[in-house]
């Protein structure tokens, strides 16, 4: 049986295969937002975005800072900082085999700290709840990290 076969009928595999898909395409919706605040807004980051976008008038003056796209871009590079590692961390510890239903509740904290991360910036809702969905993610990622080394160390 070839190793692409054997992931493939992991369970544990699946399930992180999934949630790795939801997470990404999170993600990947931040930019879409970004574009979405940069275009009703008339904000942009270069002369030659501004200059395709603005009728008439000076370019330059749109070439500036928004406090609403900032906080979009500032949550997206929250989530580059915390969806990267779950990738690795998370594949690393899908290979070293764990329970199902211990994987599966990494798995959905992590998702769903990262979506209500999201809500949380974008809102903006006071702080903690903003912290509070960032650490759980963050000690799901050291939790998965953990059992990988208890499991397969080679110390």
């Amino acid at each position: 049986m070839s190793a692409i076969k054997q992931l493939a009928d992991n369970e544990v595999f699946r399930a992180f295969a999934t949630y790795v898909a939801v997470v990404l395409l999170k993600m990947m919706l931040m930019s879409l937002i970004t574009s979405y605040y940069r275009l009703t807004r008339n904000v942009f980051a270069n002369l030659e975005d501004a200059i395709g976008h603005v009728k008439g008038g000076d370019a330059k003056k749109y070439v500036r800072t928004d406090e609403r796209v900032e906080r979009v871009r500032r949550c997206h590079l929250n989530d580059i900082e915390n969806i990267v590692p779950f990738v690795g961390i998370g594949l690393v510890y899908t290979l070293s085999n764990p329970e199902l239903s211990i994987a599966l509740l990494h798995f959905r904290i992590f998702a769903t700290s990262r979506i209500l991360h999201t809500i949380f910036y974008l809102t903006p809702l006071p702080q903690p709840s903003r912290a509070l969905s960032f650490f759980i993610g963050f000690l799901v990622n050291a939790s998965m990290a953990y059992a990988t080394l208890r499991s397969v160390s080679y110390f």
